[in-house]
């Protein structure tokens, strides 16, 4: 077997020779002479031994034949029985081999994988056992690697391969070595009487196992074997590796093949013309580091026309800077990069130069391409408190929630604690700079009338918890990031909110991000409908004098009309096809005030106070009357000569029995009369009626006192409890984080989407029993396993949305890649507030389409001109101006059983073949490992 001149010469291969006397079936028939040049001939060792054992045995003889005092010790000697044929500590060493191998062989895998078979990380059909050896002074583990169901024929390029299995093409193997910190054996004869201690029980086993040792220093990963294939030929490994100074001409594919020719030629003047070589090759390519900042470069005359310090002084870019989530924080991108893997299948080559032209093809001319997300590190480690998102702070915000029973004013949070322990990190507070920037920010005059309808989630809406976008929602969405959000910080922030607050009722300011609707949305949190109720209250106030100019002008418009308008007031116009009973004049609608908007908490007080007086029909019958006296007041005043009668037909028309006839023709006088109820002696609608001065909208009294309501809101918000304050901020921080992931863009993928839906469900169920007035320390655990499970499905989310815009050009990969991370991520998605760690990392690599490899490539930006300075490139097979960052080439030559001196006395098939050399080689430019297997005929 020729050598390398660029790789260090592996130690020879020394099997211990064969006594002919000895042949019980414990040595090889034809065992390889050991070379003389050995330090310690194994031979002189197998002799020592023999003789050892036979003056052993005439000695016994000799005791025996002694005189009778010496009988009772003679006795005993023939008692005990003794093996000749393992009369050496290194033959008793081969036995305890053999016996571990027969065991391992008629269990089979099957067994092995019952009595406790360990897999082999990273590899779901390989499996494991192993046994520890003592041989004198030394601990060896001896490992045996086998699969659990044979494939057939399988590809070594496949990802459930095993190093040692695609480096030296077997399927199971043995690998032994000593207990040591590194594993490997530094001496040459210790190796190889190792590996002639294996090969020469596995041939008594009749096993056809190859066996493996490691030798040299940990860092060149290097080994010898052998492995018996029968009684005629005999296969022989090696390995080793160079981890810098890669000569030249092997970083090039035709130094590569010339290195495997060398090993079964003489010299390079012997190379035959045409030698049929089985070459396969695999390339694994990174996308390099994505700079965000030249994403978009600026022209050159801009950049010139800015100074230096200007550009410099410029935020970097990120890649989230567009996602809905920027805002508030930027998330580290869950996708470093892709790693591209092109392979090359089995092609036959017959001279060097043709290695050149595969070297410079392109590498859309590979068989298949697979591409593999390279995953950040923390998404893949699930401990606690690692990823830093609306989960970690919502989390923060549920400790806050647990200390906010401990006081019953939030001033008490704030006084001054500087004496106590728990003053210093976990009550900070950020200066007053940072509070009136998020003063500026909550209160700026641009934010404008929030849509907040229209982004939430359809599940959205069972969550009592203020709408997106709202002025409340933005305020949670601060404190999240306020600071550490403690109790402390959100206390000082929300003295702030209120005083902003009672300053814009003051003022009669408009109150930024609120609706301006006449109502109150019962189904969110108590403190957006007090928001809502003090909005429309200073709208109420600002109303008022715009009103009086109103009436004003519409007297002196009004002035030169005919006389029975002359002091009609406040009409939204005709009733279509009525008329006034007494007079034959139209009838006009009046506008009418809304209905006094009450909160929940104005229901609840109402509820209780007439349980509590059992009058209940009592105090919802004033509030009709107060209503109905408005409307008819109204109503006067749009219609000065109307009726009793003719009000009950415009308000109620069911209490007015119509007599007319149903000819579509309007007769006047309206014939018809009141209903029973209306006709009673003594009927509450006719004493209103009469009691009801003609006064229109806007010179009647509000139905809502819109001072006193604004003045009972401010002094709601002020003397509000810490714990009443962190219950409704609770749901709205979990509400608000939840929909502004929701607006995330990540290519609707449906099993995203559906955790989405779940999030907002889990939501629902576990915050209700906030509405409930649970127990705080009850609700503690709930809320924290609901912050795992948000964490969860935020990571998801956002892994979602990065491999969408890196693959926005091949949907169906986008898709299939986050299918395949969604099932590898799946068994982390618990409730359980404890780390689950998972040893198995995400290697699942996705084939890519033909027409999808334009799409792929486009990863691989070319290098700018600061990068191509930077790194000097040294291989071929270069994409896009990148070279590959592993190379991984397979060569082999097969011959036939008859040719040469591979042939044997043996009748074999002609047609058979036999691989009699493969060399396996990985590296790049600066590192090169080489695994050689060669087949020998003994």
């Amino acid at each position: 077997m020729g050598t390398s001149p660029y790789l260090p010469p592996p130690p020879p291969l020394r099997l211990p020779p064969t006594d002919p006397t000895r042949q019980t079936g414990k040595l090889p028939r034809d065992p390889a002479p050991p070379p003389t040049s050995s330090p310690a001939s194994p031979r002189e060792g197998i002799a020592d031994a023999a003789m050892a054992s036979t003056s052993s045995k005439h000695a016994k003889h000799r005791r025996i034949g002694e005189d009778d005092g010496e009988e009772e010790e003679a006795e005993e000697e023939l008692g005990r029985f003794d093996d000749f044929t393992i009369a050496s500590s290194w033959e008793r060493f081969i036995s305890e081999i053999e016996a571990i191998c027969r065991q391992w062989l008629a269990d089979g895998p099957k067994i092995l994988m019952q009595k406790g078979a360990e897999t082999v990380p990273s590899f779901e059909n390989l499996y494991m056992v192993k046994r520890e050896l003592k041989h004198g002074k030394r601990v060896y583990c001896m490992e045996y690697h086998f699969r659990k169901s044979a494939k057939g024929k399988y590809s070594y390029w496949d990802d459930d391969t095993h190093s040692t299995q695609l480096s030296f093409g077997v399927d199971e193997f043995l690998i032994i070595a000593p207990l040591s910190a590194s594993g490997v054996v530094l001496d040459d004869p210790e190796s190889t009487k190792l590996l002639s201690s294996v090969a020469i029980a596995l041939s008594n086993c009749g096993s056809n196992w190859p066996a493996f040792v490691p030798v040299h220093d940990p860092s060149r990963k290097a080994y010898i074997g052998i492995q018996n294939m029968g009684t005629v030929f005999t296969r022989r490994f090696e390995a080793d590796r160079i981890g810098s100074q890669v000569p030249i001409r092997l970083m090039h594919l035709e130094g590569l093949h010339e290195l495997f020719l060398s090993k079964f030629v003489l010299s390079s003047t012997d190379f035959p013309a045409k030698v049929k070589v089985n070459f396969s090759m695999k390339l694994t390519y990174r996308t390099p580091e994505h700079d965000y900042d030249h994403e978009e470069t600026l022209d050159s005359e801009a950049t010139e026309s800015i100074p230096e310090s200007e550009v410099a002084s410029q935020p970097r870019k990120q890649w989230d800077d567009d996602c809905p989530w920027a805002e508030w924080y930027s998330a580290e991108d869950p996708v470093k990069g892709f790693e591209l893997t092109t392979i090359w299948g089995e092609k036959m080559f017959e001279e060097s130069f043709e290695m050149a032209e595969v070297e410079n093809a392109s590498s859309f001319d590979a068989d298949s391409w697979l591409l593999q997300p390279v995953v950040s590190p923390y998404m893949v480690d699930d401990s606690i408190g690692k990823f830093v998102g609306f989960a970690s702070q919502l989390h923060l915000l549920v400790n806050a929630f647990e200390s906010s029973a401990e006081a019953q004013f939030l001033e008490d949070f704030v006084a001054d604690n500087s004496g106590q322990d728990n003053s210093k990190s976990s009550v900070a507070v950020p200066p007053p700079s940072v509070i009136d920037r998020v003063m500026k920010d909550l209160f700026n005059d641009e934010a404008g009338n929030s849509n907040y309808v229209e982004a939430e989630n359809k599940y959205g809406r069972a969550l009592k918890g203020a709408p997106s976008n709202s002025l409340f929602a933005q305020f949670c969405l601060h404190a999240l990031w306020f600071g550490n959000c403690n109790i402390r910080a959100i206390a000082v922030l929300w003295i702030d909110f209120v005083r902003e607050i009672r300053w814009c009722w003051e003022e009669s300011e408009r109150l930024p991000r609120m609706k301006t609707t006449s109502s109150i949305d019962l189904s969110a949190c108590v403190i957006h409908q007090k928001l809502q109720m003090l909005a429309i209250c200073i709208e109420r106030k600002k109303s008022l004098n715009r009103k009086k100019d109103t009436d004003d002008a519409h007297k002196e418009k009004t002035s030169n009309s005919m006389a029975p308008d002359k002091i009609r007031k406040g009409s939204a116009g005709a009733v279509p096809s009525m008329m006034l009973i007494n007079t034959f004049q139209e009838m006009h609608a009046p506008y009418t005030q809304d209905a006094p908007l009450m909160t929940e908490d104005m229901h609840e007080e109402r509820l209780h106070a007439a349980e509590a007086f059992g009058n209940a029909v009592g105090l919802s019958g004033q509030l009709e009357r107060d209503i109905l006296s408005s409307d008819m007041s109204a109503f006067k005043a749009a219609n000065p000569d109307a009726a009793f009668e003719d009000f009950i037909r415009w308000h109620s028309p069911g209490d007015w029995v119509s007599e007319d006839k149903s000819d579509g023709n309007p007769a006047w006088p309206p014939k018809g009369r009141l209903s029973q109820r209306m006709s009673e002696h003594g009927n509450m609608w006719r004493k209103i009626w009469n009691d009801a001065p003609a006064l229109p909208v806007s010179e009647q009294k509000s139905l809502l006192d819109s001072v006193r309501e604004g003045e009972k809101v401010v002094h709601y918000l002020e003397t509000l409890r810490p714990q009443q304050l962190l219950e409704q901020m609770v749901c709205t921080a979990f509400k608000s984080s939840a929909d502004i992931l929701n607006k995330t863009t990540y290519g609707g993928f449906k099993l995203m989407k559906t955790k989405m839906d779940q999030l907002y469900a889990t939501m629902a169920s576990t915050l209700r029993s906030l509405q409930g007035k649970s127990d705080t320390s009850d609700l503690a655990g709930d809320l924290k396993r609901l912050c795992q499970v948000f964490e969860h499905i935020e990571k998801l989310l956002i892994f979602a949305a990065s491999v969408h815009r890196k693959l926005i050009d091949a949907p169906r990969l986008a898709q299939s890649i986050f299918t395949d991370y969604f099932n590898y991520y799946l068994p982390k998605m618990g409730t359980s507030l404890e780390s689950i760690c998972y040893e198995k990392e995400f290697t699942t690599k996705e084939k890519v389409g033909m027409l999808e490899r334009e799409a792929v490539s486009s990863l691989f930006r070319p290098p700018t001109a600061n990068q191509s300075w930077r790194k000097v490139l040294s291989m071929g097979n270069l994409l896009n101006g990148h070279e590959p960052i592993q190379r991984e080439i397979v060569f082999s030559v097969l011959e036939k059983l008859s040719n040469g001196h591979y042939s044997s006395p043996t009748p074999l098939s002609t047609d058979e073949q036999i691989e009699t050399h493969r060399m396996y080689i990985s590296g790049t430019s600066n590192d090169l490992w080489v695994a050689l297997s060669v087949t020998s005929w003994d």
